[in-house]
């Protein structure tokens, strides 16, 4: 099961699923994201998710190009080593800074974005 838990902050919206991010749970993330797409600026917070598979992976980019589109900052924070280590292979933090604090992913969103 995979709650989402949103919390809105002086600087930013805090999205933080809590849960397998997979095939099956992924609609409800996708949801989220997309509701979000008009904020202008979002950290997604994935500590709480012990696995995430393509499915999961997608719904996250598809999310994070509509708040791109929509002209807002996005970055990911995640201290788990696996689920680090995976954004890392698959060429995730390519396309939005992936930190392992919190504190680094506040940072992050006053970086300017690159247009790969």
């Amino acid at each position: 099961m995979l709650e989402i838990h949103l919390e809105e902050t002086e600087n930013y919206t805090l999205c933080r699923p809590s849960g397998e991010l997979d095939a099956y749970t992924v609609g409800a993330f996708r949801e989220a994201l997309a509701e979000l797409a008009g904020h202008s600026r979002l950290l997604i917070d994935l500590s709480d998710v012990p696995f995430m598979d393509s499915a999961g992976l997608g719904a996250l980019i598809g999310g994070i190009r509509r708040a791109r589109e929509a002209d807002g900052a996005v970055a990911v924070f995640c201290d788990r080593p696996a689920l680090t280590r995976l954004l890392h292979t698959t060429g995730f933090d390519r396309i939005v800074p992936v930190t392992e604090s919190l504190e680094e992913a506040e940072e992050a969103l006053d970086e300017p974005v690159s247009d790969d």
